[in-house]
């Protein structure tokens, strides 16, 4: 099967040997005509069997989604599930509306870029902004299979470019994908193959689905100590304002973090604290279904975390990135660490999450 006119890859590994019922994961679907997303991690849970880790359609349902839904943006249904990769750029740019009513011109490094105006608030008169990259709907088709007894990779690079002339310079990227039973791992590099400083920003967009479906006791650890404060959450747009998440109900820094309960959440948590090796660790724990998910982020530009779980959902869309929420945005001042690497030629950005099972 086809989805953005490139092969669907699917990675396997079977059950260790002699591991009992010991989780382990089992496969991975990836999407390099989508920009290289995910679209379902499977693994065995102890009592549960083959689940699937990713809230996401099957697999035909989701060919009918990505390659059926065209109109003026037709990258966003990436986002919209599984796992999508998100480049030069995570989270929001605001900027002002350009005159065809589908961009925005965004001020970037002193020089003006028109960016999809593919997202924005619900009610009448929300401004639009530019949501999760340029690299949505990207074709990667420089693909490299390495299957050993140990893991099963995918290796793949991609030409952006300056993003058909919406981003500065030139961005080369590489991507790698490799299952083991006790781990998944995906890690994307960014060059810088122009001229000029590279502005960058990249994050991961995951939708960790809740196995039990009870999200109001699913537990979610973030070990962050303040988050960007925004007009509301429809718009989401930063104040300019962080707010410390201690004693508050955004706090889910303790060790075993702390239940959803019915708190809402559309939030860009930052300050994060690192792990004696220098990652930033978070985990959700759903107890009822006996399972947790360990997810560590290696990266050292890593500034943010974003975490999306309407009340009503079976899933947490957990984010790490690397920048904040409109970086560019002239609210938080020039003295500001907004988290957007500024490559000089030839420089390199490395981002990577690794995926380990828990028992909860």
């Amino acid at each position: 099967m086809q989805i953005g006119g490139a092969p669907v890859v699917t990675l396997e590994r079977p059950r260790p040997a002699g591991s009992g019922d010991a989780p382990a994961f089992l496969g991975a679907q990836l999407l390099p005509g989508r920009g290289m997303m995910t679209l379902q991690i499977r693994a065995h849970l102890p009592g549960r069997g083959t689940t699937d880790l990713l809230a996401a359609p099957p697999l035909d349902r989701a060919q009918e989604i990505l390659d059926g839904e065209g109109g003026d943006f037709p990258g966003n249904p990436s986002y919209y599930f599984g796992a999508a990769v998100l480049l030069p750029f995570a989270n929001r740019i605001h900027g002002r509306p350009a005159p065809d009513g589908k961009s925005i011109e965004a001020e970037i490094l002193g020089r003006a870029f028109h960016l999809p105006a593919n997202a924005g608030g619900s009610q009448p008169g929300v401004a639009r902004c530019a949501m999760h990259g340029l690299l949505l709907a990207a074709r990667v088709e420089d693909l490299r299979r390495e299957t050993t007894e140990e893991q099963d990779a995918l290796h793949a690079t991609f030409p952006a470019g300056d993003f058909a002339g919406h981003w500065p310079s030139s961005t080369e990227i590489s991507f790698a994908t490799i299952l083991r039973s006790t781990s998944f791992t995906f890690s994307v590099t960014a060059r810088n193959a122009g001229q000029e400083t590279l502005p960058l920003g990249i994050g991961w967009h995951p939708y960790f689905a809740l196995p039990s479906g009870r999200r109001s006791q699913a537990r979610l650890h973030v070990p962050a100590r303040r988050r960007l404060l925004v007009n509301d959450y429809d718009a989401v747009v930063p104040t300019g304002e962080t707010a410390a998440v201690a004693g508050t109900p955004y706090d889910f820094s303790p060790p075993g973090g702390a239940p959803l309960g019915s708190l809402f959440l559309d939030d860009c948590f930052v300050d994060l604290v690192r792990s004696p090796d220098g990652c930033v660790v978070t985990e959700i724990h759903d107890p009822e279904a006996g399972y947790g998910l360990r997810v560590t982020t290696d990266s050292p530009g890593l500034q943010a975390v974003q975490v999306y779980a309407p009340v009503d959902s079976g899933f947490i869309a957990l984010e790490p990135q690397t920048n904040w929420i409109d970086p560019f945005g002239a609210q938080w001042g020039p003295e500001v660490d907004t988290g957007m690497a500024l490559l000089a030629p030839e420089e390199t950005a490395r981002y990577a999450v690794r995926l380990e099972l828990l028992s909860s």
